[in-house]
Formats: C-alpha cells, sequence, structure tokens
C-alpha cells in the first residue's frame, strides 16, 4: 500500500492509498476520521465533500429500544482484546455514481498542490482500469460497486485492514473477502451503541453509614431492563440487519476503602427474578445481613467514601437468515460518596 510523506510550509501530511482508492490526507497530528479530509486546501475541500456523498448509499441506521436516565452512559467490553468492527465492505454506488466519484476524487487530488506524484499515478492508474469497462455503466441494473467503510474512530493502521480497492459485485452475490459486511459486523457496531442506566444504588440505614454496622445496598425492580440496539443497511436490493441485546446479570460493588467487609464476600449481587438487585431496607432488619450491601470498618473522617456500583451485562445478537450469536459480556457503572461514622453504642 502506498505511503507518501511530504513536509510543507504548514505541516506533514501523508498520503495513504486505502481500500476506496482515496487519496486521505493525515496530519501530523494523528489518523483522521474516517470521511475526514484534514489539510485538504480550501479550494478543494467543498469538492471532496461533494465526492464523498456520492457514495452515501450503505449509510449504517441505528434503533434503540430501552429506558435511558440519570447517569446513562455506553456499555464496555469485559474483554479487553475485543473491539467493535473498524471497517468493512459494502455496496456504496451504482455504477454511474461511482464513475463521478472517481473523476470528482481524482479531480480533488489533482487540484492539491502537495500531492504526490506516485499517489495519483496509482489513482490514474485505478482509474484506468474502471474506464476500461466503462466503469459497468452497461449494467447499470445488475449490480453495485462495493467499498471499504470505517468506523469513525478507527486508527490508520485499523483502516488499513481494509485496503481493497472498490469492486463490481452482482445483485444477489455474497462477494468471497473479508470484512464483508454481514449480520455479525453489523452486531459488533450495535454494540457499540448500547446506552445502559446509570447503578447509583439505594443505600440504608439512611444518613451516614456506620462503622462495623451493615450498609444495605439495592436496586428496584424495574431499574434494569434489558436494552436493544438494532443496526440496519439497506443498498440496492441488498438488506442486513442485526439485533444486539443488552441484558443485565448482576451488580458488583467496590467500597471505595480496603478496610470494608463485602456482602457476598465476592461483591457480587445477582439480579433476582423480578429484575431487582438486593433487598430494600425496611425497619426491624437491623439484625439480618443484608443480601448486598458492605460493612464498614473504619471511620471516612471529614470526607467520605467512593462506592463503586457496576453491573454487568450479557450480550446477545441475532440478524437476518436467522444468523445469531454471543459477544463479549458489557459493563457500565457509577461511584457514589459514602459517608462513614464512627459510633460508640448503637441502641436496637
Amino acid at each position: 500500500m502506498p505511503v507518501t510523506t511530504r513536509t510543507t510550509g504548514k505541516a506533514r501530511r501523508t498520503y495513504v492509498m486505502l481500500g476506496v482508492g482515496t487519496a486521505l490526507l493525515f496530519a501530523s497530528t494523528g489518523p483522521a476520521s474516517a470521511g475526514e479530509d484534514p489539510g485538504i486546501s480550501d479550494s478543494s475541500t467543498s469538492a471532496t465533500k461533494k465526492a464523498d456523498t456520492i457514495g452515501a448509499v450503505a449509510r449504517i441506521s441505528y434503533t434503540s429500544t430501552g429506558k435511558g436516565g440519570a447517569g446513562t452512559g455506553t456499555v464496555t467490553s469485559v474483554d479487553p482484546n475485543w473491539k467493535p468492527p473498524p471497517c468493512w465492505y459494502a455496496p456504496e454506488w451504482k455504477a454511474k455514481e461511482f464513475r463521478d466519484f472517481r473523476n470528482r476524487l481524482y479531480f480533488t487530488a489533482r487540484h492539491d498542490p502537495d500531492a504526490p506524484g506516485d499517489a495519483l499515478k496509482d489513482m490514474s492508474d485505478e482509474n484506468r482500469g474502471y474506464a476500461e469497462d466503462d466503469y459497468n455503466i452497461d449494467k447499470e441494473k445488475d449490480g453495485m460497486w462495493w467499498g471499504a467503510q470505517f468506523s469513525p474512530d478507527a486508527t490508520l493502521e485499523e483502516q488499513q485492514e481494509c485496503n481493497k480497492p472498490p469492486f463490481w459485485v452482482e445483485n444477489g452475490e455474497t462477494p468471497d473477502v473479508p470484512n464483508v459486511i454481514s449480520p455479525e459486523i453489523l452486531a459488533g457496531l450495535a454494540y457499540k451503541q448500547i446506552t445502559v442506566p446509570g447503578t447509583k444504588v439505594s443505600l440504608a440505614p439512611g444518613g451516614a453509614s456506620k462503622v462495623n454496622l451493615p450498609t444495605w445496598a439495592w436496586l428496584d425492580k424495574g431499574e434494569f431492563k434489558p436494552v436493544s440496539v438494532t443496526a440496519e443497511l439497506d443498498a440496492g436490493p441488498l438488506h442486513i440487519e442485526a439485533t444486539t441485546t443488552a441484558k443485565p446479570v448482576s451488580l458488583t460493588i467496590k467500597p471505595g476503602t480496603d478496610d470494608a467487609e463485602l456482602l457476598p464476600a465476592s461483591g457480587t449481587c445477582e439480579i433476582n427474578d423480578d429484575g431487582s438487585i438486593g433487598e430494600p431496607y425496611a425497619k426491624g432488619k437491623a439484625d439480618r445481613t443484608p443480601p448486598c450491601g458492605v460493612v464498614y470498618e473504619r471511620s471516612s473522617g471529614r470526607g467520605t467514601y467512593d462506592l463503586q456500583a457496576t453491573a454487568t451485562w450479557e450480550i446477545t445478537w441475532e440478524g437476518t437468515g436467522g444468523a445469531q450469536g454471543t459477544l463479549p459480556n458489557g459493563e457500565y457503572g457509577n461511584d457514589q460518596p459514602v459517608k462513614v461514622e464512627e459510633i460508640q453504642s448503637v441502641n436496637r
């Protein structure tokens, strides 16, 4: 893959020929997000944006079901090695649109005074190859040109995973190439869009917690319900979708200090059948051990401890054609301050 760096009086620019055959420009500050062209002169920016919109056929849309609320946030995979797909191949252009896209793209790069000659030559050679078959314009109704698409936060290295130039695919066919769009890829992209409720737990007895006495922690039923996101792609005759669902399974408590005993000892409170976690405190339960909580063994003094409650979400997906599977569990949590006081005696 050709990579050329040019240093100008203003900035260093790196031209990389990616799968779409586009000369993307990357400033010395780091890689650009997909679809961005930092460093292009003002005179050519509008032409580039106009060219980009031509290939907007296969944009992925998302639909969410579920309740947000205070402290809402996105889940993070418990597997540090898993990440959503950084790039994929999908239908991008009808034949005439592809011809116009390539011509405008070349025009933009040609009029950038800092564009390296080898990048322009590679683009010109690709265009010449496409033009030999007149960009398949005579097959306008029979198929589409497919190209690489990128997650907005994909790094330059990740973008290079999809370095195949645009290719023609007949309607109804699935190209035999890695990273081709599929329900599984859509499921991974939907995962990234999932937002879940915050995890601020109820604590009791009310007011400040007391040293060596159980602090009850719970979440009422209805606080946690499954959340789903559907990722959908429509391009010509092609329709693919996948629904990724996050189901709450447990809540893990971290007391914010080593001077504490967790209840249960693992600190993980399982979700109840009715969707609640733990058990609400009520008058008369002072002598009981809470199913979910913490016993602080030292006062927080004039400050507070940051109790952290993190929910674990089981992630599954199903998609077009009966496809289905699982993805790594996700986590999301919130901190809340807890004041702990020392007492000399307690009357029950």
